[in-house]
C-alpha cells in the first residue's frame, strides 16, 4: 500500500477533483443507471466549475488525497444540509477515490480528515446520503461505523437521474 497524504484542496486541484468525481461516479453507477444517463453525468467542465466554487468559498470544505504528486481522491464535508438537523451535525457531501485506488486506504484517509475537520467545527454526529444500490459505498460507510437510517430513504435527482438514497449516521467519536 502506498502512503496517502491528505491536504486541503486548492483551486489548482479542481480539474483533478472533477475528473475523479466523473470517472468514479461512472464506475460506481454502472449498472445502476442506464448508459445514456451515465454519459449525461460525464461533464468534467460542469463538475470542475462546481468544485472550484466549493474550494473558493469553503462550501463544502474540500480535502484531497495525494499519492506522491497525484491526486487520487477527495472529500467534501460541512454542516448537514438536511432541514431540521442540529448545528452539531456534520455531513459528508461527497467522498470519492479514483477507481485505480479503490481498496487502498484512500477513502479511510479522507474519512479521517473529514472527521477531524468536523470535530474541530464542533460537530458531534455526521451523516452521509448514499444510493441504496451502491453496495461499495454502503459497505465503506458501514465499515467506518455509519448506520443506515431506513426511515430516511428518498429519491434524489443526480445528473437528471432518479436514484434512491438512504441517510447513514454515526457519532464523530464512535
Amino acid at each position: 500500500m502506498s502512503s496517502i497524504q491528505v491536504r486541503p484542496a486548492t483551486l489548482r486541484d479542481a480539474k483533478a477533483i472533477a475528473q475523479i468525481h466523473t470517472v468514479s461516479a461512472q464506475e460506481a453507477y454502472k449498472g445502476l443507471v442506464p448508459d445514456e444517463q451515465l454519459k449525461a453525468m460525464s461533464s468534467v467542465e460542469k463538475r470542475q466549475a462546481y468544485w472550484r466554487e466549493a474550494i473558493e468559498y469553503c462550501e463544502p470544505q474540500v480535502q484531497v488525497a495525494v499519492d506522491g504528486e497525484k491526486i487520487v481522491g477527495f472529500v467534501g464535508y460541512d454542516r448537514s444540509r438536511d432541514e431540521k438537523s442540529r448545528p452539531t451535525t456534520g455531513e459528508i457531501w461527497a467522498i470519492y477515490a479514483a477507481p485505480t485506488h479503490w481498496n487502498q486506504g484512500v477513502g479511510l484517509a479522507l474519512w479521517d480528515a473529514a472527521r477531524d475537520g468536523l470535530q474541530e467545527e464542533g460537530c458531534t454526529n455526521v451523516t452521509a446520503w448514499v444510493p441504496l444500490r451502491n453496495e461499495r459505498a454502503l459497505r465503506f460507510h458501514e465499515l467506518a461505523g455509519f448506520k443506515r437510517e431506513l426511515s430516511t430513504a428518498k429519491t434524489a435527482i443526480i445528473g437528471g437521474v432518479k436514484i434512491e438514497e438512504v441517510r447513514l449516521k454515526r457519532p464523530i467519536n464512535g
